[in-house]
């Protein structure tokens, strides 16, 4: 995927959650509902979030160095695991905080139909957001489930823009709930279990976004269909076959290939280099983001074996 789906889903989303949280704050100091308070916090670590996703962007473009040969690629992913411990802390935490306090302290609400109001608002908003950024992971996404490429995907941005809405839009409709339940039946407590149910469901989104960051930091191989594609290009020509293979992402961009393969005997030096240069062609052509590709050359010894 290039940069350019990604950055649109995070520009879409960084304009929509800093409109949000200003209305949401207004929100808050007209009503003083607490679910409207953790949901402005919630669309302030999301805004915060976007800015570090297109920070990471811009800091993983930086050229290889001698202290980094295999470039800042690897930049995304660690902006991505702050994104995750960002949600989790500003978002989670201190929404399970302001509800309980809530519960165990109950205030009435003052104009709720303001509340009610700018959360059906914020709804349209981050329902514009969603939309892009499913528009945008279509372009990659494939025939995996929906789950299947947050799991799946080395592209961070996407899944976290993608999960950010969709926490988004189940949060303000949980603090549409609690405000509505406290309007309703005149018991504040509702505000206080709505904006708890906020917490959970962020603190659940933060856990997920942790885990599948820490993989990519990490450092995840060729996906599957990938390390198919590339052990059939390699297995032409000249090679007979693949004998071994180890593959990393470096970046969501670029995939380090690094094999051993058996070639024909009785081939000459100039022979064998253009028969690892033809792989490596094939391999690039196959899966374009096979940037960096080391290749061992050797013989078939099970075949010389039968021979």
């Amino acid at each position: 995927m290039s940069a350019g789906g990604g950055t649109r889903a995070i520009i879409a989303a960084l304009a929509a959650n800093a409109g949000i949280a200003l209305a949401k704050f207004v929100g808050f100091a007209i009503t003083g509902s607490s679910s409207m308070l953790a949901e402005a916090a919630h669309s302030v670590a999301d805004t915060s979030n976007q800015g570090l996703l297109l920070l990471g962007q811009r800091t993983s473009r930086r050229s290889p160095d001698v202290e980094h040969p295999f470039g800042y690629g690897r930049d995304r992913y660690f902006y991505s695991f702050i994104v995750a411990l960002l949600l989790f802390s500003v978002g989670s935490v201190f929404a399970l905080y302001e509800g309980i306090h809530k519960v165990q302290q109950p205030d009435p609400l003052t104009a709720p139909l303001v509340a009610i109001l700018i959360l059906v608002v914020a709804i349209g908003l981050e329902t514009f957001s969603f939309i892009t950024a499913i528009g945008e992971s279509n372009k990659i996404k494939g025939d995996v489930s929906w789950w299947g490429f947050i799991r799946q995907s080395r592209v961070p941005e996407l899944p976290v823009v993608l999960l950010e809405d969709a926490g988004a839009l189940l949060g303000l409709a949980f603090a549409l709930f609690g405000v509505g339940l406290a309007t309703v039946t005149g018991d504040p407590v509702w505000d206080g279990v709505g904006t708890v149910m906020i917490g959970v469901l962020l603190g659940v989104i933060a856990v997920i976004l942790i885990i599948e960051m820490k993989s990519l930091l990490i450092g995840e191989g060729a996906t599957p269909g990938e390390l198919v594609a590339i052990c059939d290009a390699l297995t032409a020509g000249k090679v007979q076959r693949v004998i071994h293979i180890r593959t990393q992402y470096l970046g969501p961009e670029e995939l380090l290939v690094a094999a051993k393969i058996a070639l024909e005997a009785d081939l000459a030096l100039p022979e064998i280099a253009q028969a690892i240069d033809d792989a490596e062609l094939r391999v690039r052509n196959a899966v374009p983001t096979a940037r960096l590709i080391y290749l061992e050359p050797d013989l078939d010894r099970s075949l010389s074996a039968e021979l």
